[in-house]
């Protein structure tokens, strides 16, 4: 059986591991890395014992699919050459930094008949995945992406470089349309929003609060979901969840301190916890996640399927996320208007 032929194009820091994984999947070939660094192309080359170039135009009609993990200034350009030469696509997340960039390449896409996979890992996180399969119905939603500057993606905000991953992961967990928002970002460091803050509400009654920040000393990825009857507690970096569910019993009415067999603090938190309150770890396979995103991307375009985060799915984000910078645009000029500080 013929090998599936594939290139990575932009071969730093996350799109060196796309080389390394397919470089390690069975049925498929690295055709070869591209880099507009000749000495990083070359080294990661070596590495995987593979081709190197420095102009992406060199494998457009050499390979079948690509992965693309460039600055987000240029995703769109590139993504649409390879769409329109009939190459299967793979775009690191945000797929463009445009609505309308991302509908133009959606439109490719289907007229080619061809796999454009948005690049969002978190739905390939064994947490995600696992929770997914509860059919929860989630009330509210607290996350938490903070990270330290690293200026690899100074081409864009928190918004588009970490928020976005939460966009997408609550998007596909409520399955509602988002009804309306309120907004702030802060510039620190660069010239775009390094720290940014949004809390949105559903269709469906659900309310979710997001912060990002990269400008963090110490890294963190967690979300909460609260439904009526559970409380699912969720890292991202240790692949760990946890859901808090209330016994049948558990009831102000039923939850009378004086009658309980407690003396201290420490009693009443091991009945609660204990008793009432069941923790349980949520059971989930241990896999990498970029393995798995990328394994699913080559299986959409072996067997013709809809990738799992289709370029539909990735319009959805980029959509929020557009809307969210507008309300963060609004907000700073407000703010920067003289005496707005003294008006009550």
């Amino acid at each position: 059986m013929q090998r599936l032929k594939v290139a990575v194009v932009g071969v730093g820091h996350l799109g060196k591991e796309h080389a390394r994984v397919y470089a390690e999947l069975p049925g498929v070939e690295l055709y070869g890395v591209v880099d507009i660094q000749s000495k990083q192309a070359e080294k990661i080359a070596q590495q995987y014992n593979t081709r190197y170039f420095t102009n992406y135009k060199e494998v457009l009609d050499k390979v079948t699919a690509v992965s693309i993990a460039v600055p987000t200034k240029s995703h769109y350009a590139i993504a649409k050459e390879f769409l329109q030469q009939g190459v299967h696509v793979m775009i690191e997340k945000p797929m463009t930094g445009t609505v309308s960039e991302a509908r133009e390449l959606i439109g490719i896409s289907k007229e080619k008949k061809i796999v454009l996979q948005a690049g969002y890992i978190e739905r390939f996180n064994p947490t995600i995945v696992a929770i997914k399969k509860l059919s929860i119905n989630p009330r509210f939603i607290e996350c938490h992406r903070l990270s330290p500057f690293t200026f690899r993606s100074a081409d864009i905000g928190v918004v588009l470089d970490l928020m976005i991953h939460d966009i997408d992961i609550i998007l596909h967990i409520t399955g509602s349309k988002v009804k309306k928002f309120d907004a702030v970002g802060v510039n620190v460091i660069s010239d775009k929003e390094d720290i940014a803050n949004v809390r949105i509400q559903f269709e469906n009654g659900c309310v979710a609060n997001i912060t990002a920040s990269r400008v963090s000393l110490t890294p963190m990825r967690k979300m909460r979901l609260f439904s009526e009857d559970s409380y699912i507690s969720i890292d991202y970096q240790k692949k760990e969840a946890l859901i808090y569910k209330k016994s049948p019993e558990l009831t102000l009415k039923s939850l009378n301190i004086s009658e309980m067999d407690v003396s201290t603090i420490a009693d009443l938190r091991s009945y609660v916890f204990g008793d009432l309150l069941k923790i349980e770890h949520i059971k989930m396979d241990d896999y990498e996640p970029l393995k798995k995103e990328l394994e699913s991307f080559v299986d959409c375009v072996v067997k013709h399927k809809e990738p799992v985060v289709s370029g539909e799915e990735g319009l959805k984000a980029i959509e929020v996320a557009n809307d969210i910078l507008c309300e963060i645009g609004k907000n700073l000029k407000l703010s920067r208007i003289p005496g707005m500080e003294d008006k009550k």
